[in-house]
């Protein structure tokens, strides 16, 4: 198995989530979270004054999936969260090697 983690833009988050249903991924986790890359932030201005903004906020998604099926899903998450501008984010993906459903047990693939 894989964790799929994804860092997007945070108006793409619907499109990403509408594309992972349709591939058939069923659950993920949604975080809100902030960073930069390379766009070392942005400037804003407020009231006149301008201002450093260092952290840009950003939606961190989390998707637990079979071996095989990791690169479709990495694939998947690109394509929808692309708009071709500086800042799109990252996606990477590691291994798990232990997963297990609270509710039931239950381990393995069978918990996702």
């Amino acid at each position: 198995m894989r964790l799929i983690t994804a860092v997007i833009k945070p108006f793409k988050l619907d499109d990403v989530k509408a594309a992972l249903e349709q591939f058939g991924v069923r659950g993920m986790t949604v975080s809100e979270t902030s960073g930069y890359g390379r766009q070392r932030g942005h400037t804003e201005v407020y009231r006149g004054a301008e201002y450093q903004v260092d952290l840009v906020p950003k939606v961190r998604v989390e998707v637990l999936t079979e071996e095989e099926d990791a690169e479709d899903v990495i694939d998947v998450i690109v394509k929808a969260a692309q708009t071709g501008k500086i800042g799109d984010g990252k996606v990477w993906s590691v291994p798990v090697d232990t997963v297990v459903r609270v509710r039931t047990g239950e381990r393995g693939p069978e918990a996702l």
